[in-house]
């Protein structure tokens, strides 16, 4: 497991700021690190360009066609990317060891992030995998990927579900776990490359699924970085404190640092607009 921890950093998957320059988010609140854990697929612009692959099969191909072309890329980057085929091969030892793999009969991906994995473990595990549409459309493939076909029912089956990320289990709550529970069967275990933390375990437990990660973003992860000095002690005291409590910890951020949100606006881009929902929203109560 250790290859890959030390492949989230190598890869930019897991980017940790400045002690004195946060990232800002989508939501208008800052923290100090990212994770794209997409990018074990090799690198940031393999998986950017798998990305953009998906999209174009999402525009044009049908369902039944996208499984197999999506395989063929995992199954070529598998055979020739060391960092892609480790975080492979640690997938399929971890189902191994942490679940009865004769209890499994499907694995699933949901679009589009999760196709980065689910397909290959599929493949691997010799299981046919169940490709689920955000219009919560199914598609089921062999695991040779060689044909693929509408599914109607899947009575009394078991449902292993492989993902990129788990951060609240939003998706796995609004399109996945019913997608596969309208056809009667039972998405059992969810496993993640990466698990932020952030409560997806607790709501996926809620809703009788096992949840199971490769890595799980705490302060081992924080402090394995800094044994890599791929981070510094600040860098590892904000980590640390920003998992504890992450609003209270960038509030003191900004209290401490008053210009940061001026000096965002005047960046301009994404910096601007972010700052700015930030401060309309005051959402730090500042």
């Amino acid at each position: 497991m250790s290859n890959i921890i030390t492949y989230l950093f190598q890869t930019n998957a897991f980017k940790i700021s400045p002690e004195d320059n946060p990232f800002w988010y989508t939501s208008g609140k800052i923290g100090p690190y990212f994770m794209n854990a997409q990018f074990l697929y090799g690198s940031e612009d393999d998986a950017n360009a798998l990305l953009a692959f998906i999209d174009d099969e999402l525009e044009n191909a049908s369902k039944y066609d996208l499984p197999k072309d999506v395989f063929e890329k995992t199954l070529a980057q598998y055979n020739s990317n060391e960092i892609y085929k480790t975080t492979i091969d640690e997938f399929i030892s971890f189902v191994k060891n942490n679940i009865d793999v004769s209890e499994i009969n499907y694995i699933s991906g949901g679009e589009r992030r999760d196709w980065f994995f689910s397909n290959m473990v599929a493949n691997l595990l010799e299981k046919p995998h169940i490709t689920i549409f955000k219009d919560l459309s199914l598609a089921c493939s062999t695991s040779d990927f060689s044909s693929t076909t509408d599914i109607t029912d899947l009575s009394n089956k078991n449902v292993l579900h492989v993902a990129d990320l788990l951060n609240v289990a939003s998706s796995y709550l609004r399109a996945w776990i019913p997608a596969i529970k309208d056809l009667g069967g039972n998405l059992k275990w969810s496993l993640v490359a990466v698990d932020r933390m952030q409560g997806g375990t607790e709501a996926l437990k809620e809703a009788g699924v096992t949840s199971f990660a490769l890595i799980n973003v705490d302060n081992s992860l924080f402090e394995k970085a800094l044994e890599l000095n791929i981070i510094n002690e600040a860098q590892l005291d904000t980590l640390k404190k920003f998992k504890e409590n992450p609003d209270e910890t960038m509030r003191n951020f900004l209290i401490a640092h008053p210009d940061f949100i001026e000096e965002s606006i005047k960046a301009g881009g994404k910096s601007e607009k972010r700052a700015r929902l930030c401060l309309d929203s005051n959402i730090y109560n500042i």
